[in-house]
């Protein structure tokens, strides 16, 4: 019978390249590494940015591997997990000449079927067509799991909780309030109300487990929150005790906006952090910007095009004479544009750090950017995990929603998501009907 076969898993390239020590992910199992997927390894190790660092972890996690394992990888290596790694080098047939063996997508999925008569084989892969492909000919398929979180069930960062008219007007008086039977997660951000006229914003502190009332914010750089989500984040991005933001929602509810309005007061105005840092993922992922022509700064230019948009927004609407505020602004240097590609090894003390697109971005590179963070930086990641460009990723497996589920039960974080849309109201009623 079918369940009474070995379970085997068979990795795909970009299983390797998300997450280097995926090898360790399955014990108590064989996993099977198609040669062809050592190729491609070694053709990504040189490769700019994390997809070469990923790839040439990979090759350092098997080669360790060999050294500590019993066994070799030809016929068997055990782990330490009491799994066993196997490299398979032959292929055999076409399945009906349907696969091209010269291509190595297909390579990998005749090595996963040549064992499907003595094993129940399970093809492990974050290429969604390549698994539909594998699926046509019969093989049972995965995404890999492991640095996946549920992006339906991430809590919402902003509710509403019903009291009687008493107790509010007692919190308004207090400023602060200990609620029985409800439970909410660090710099939660809820709505009080008695569900008639009085409604009053209140955040949980995490550390004395009271709700706290927050201050609506005054003017910064001429915006201000339009809705009770965008005062939410603004209270997360103004305070200096949460070190990490997370803003999740469609294009248009102003998430970059707000944090680099957010960012020019405290820097300009506060002074509070010694210079805004901004970066995006180029797109696609793991390519240089070396392909344009120009310096690094005339490369970035295409891709930070948003972040002039909203620079000029905020500029024009801080003074009357905008071009002389925006020229001033650069000219400070104390805003500066980074590719995520060289954000890898450098130390970021005392920054307002502000991470655009993050959505495109794998766990381990969110990984890698929030710990360059030095002392006195606060991060801010922004993003629209239902809007994904890389390939390999999806809106449970991306950087932003994993760094939004990791970071919810630390007070030195808050996350909120922010569902409508402020830019215009064309662009509200296209969010809505199209």
């Amino acid at each position: 019978m079918e369940s009474s076969k070995k379970k085997v898993f068979v990795l795909d390239t970009n299983v390797l390249v998300h997450d280097p020590e995926a090898i360790y992910e399955f014990p108590r199992h064989e996993v099977i590494i198609p040669f062809t997927v050592l190729e491609e390894l070694d053709n990504l190790k040189r490769a700019p940015g994390e997809l070469g660092k990923n790839a040439r972890g990979a090759i350092r996690t098997l080669c360790e591997t060999t050294m500590v394992g019993k066994g070799d990888l030809n016929r068997g290596l055990e782990l330490k997990n009491g799994s066993t790694l196997v490299v398979a080098t032959e292929i055999k047939g076409t399945y009906n000449g349907l696969l091209d063996p010269q291509v190595n997508d297909n390579k990998i999925i005749l090595a996963a079927l040549d064992r499907v008569e003595k094993y129940r084989v399970i093809f492990v892969s974050k290429d969604f067509a390549v698994r539909l492909k594998a699926e046509a000919i019969g093989l049972e398929t995965e995404d890999y799991e492991k640095l996946k979180v549920s992006y339906e069930g991430l809590t919402r960062g902003c509710r509403t909780i019903p009291l009687e008219k008493p107790t509010i007007d007692l919190f308004f008086k207090e400023g602060s309030l200990a609620i029985e039977d409800v439970s909410a997660t660090p710099n939660e951000y809820v709505e009080l109300t008695d569900g008639k006229q009085t409604n009053i914003m209140a955040r949980f502190d995490g550390k004395t487990n009271l709700f706290r009332k927050i201050i609506p914010s005054t003017l910064m750089w001429g915006i201000k929150p339009r809705n009770i989500e965008q005062t939410c984040a603004t209270d997360a991005l103004l305070r200096d005790d949460i070190k990490l933001v997370t803003l999740v929602g469609p294009a248009g509810t102003g998430k970059t906006l707000l944090a680099l309005a957010s960012g020019l007061r405290k820097v300009f105005d506060e002074g509070e952090y010694r210079k805004i840092l901004v970066s995006r993922p180029i797109v696609p992922l793991g390519r240089d910007i070396g392909f344009l022509p120009g310096t690094k700064e005339e490369k970035l230019f295409h891709w930070m095009q948003p972040i002039f948009d909203n620079l000029e927004l905020l500029c024009a609407t801080h003074g009357d004479e905008s071009d002389d505020t925006l020229t001033w602004v650069l000219e400070n240097k104390k805003i500066e544009l980074e590719a995520v590609t060289y954000i890898r090894g450098r130390s970021l003390p005392k920054m307002f750090f502000i991470i655009d697109e993050a959505q495109n971005l794998t766990p381990h590179e969110v990984k890698t950017i929030i710990s360059r963070a030095g002392e006195g930086t606060k991060v801010v990641l922004a993003g629209d995990p239902t809007q994904i460009d890389n390939p390999y990723l999806n809106k449970d497996s991306n950087g932003l929603t994993y760094a939004f589920a990791k970071f919810k039960d630390h007070p030195i974080s808050a996350s909120v998501f922010l569902d409508k849309t402020e830019r215009s109201e064309l662009a509200s009623l296209a969010a809505e009907l199209l």
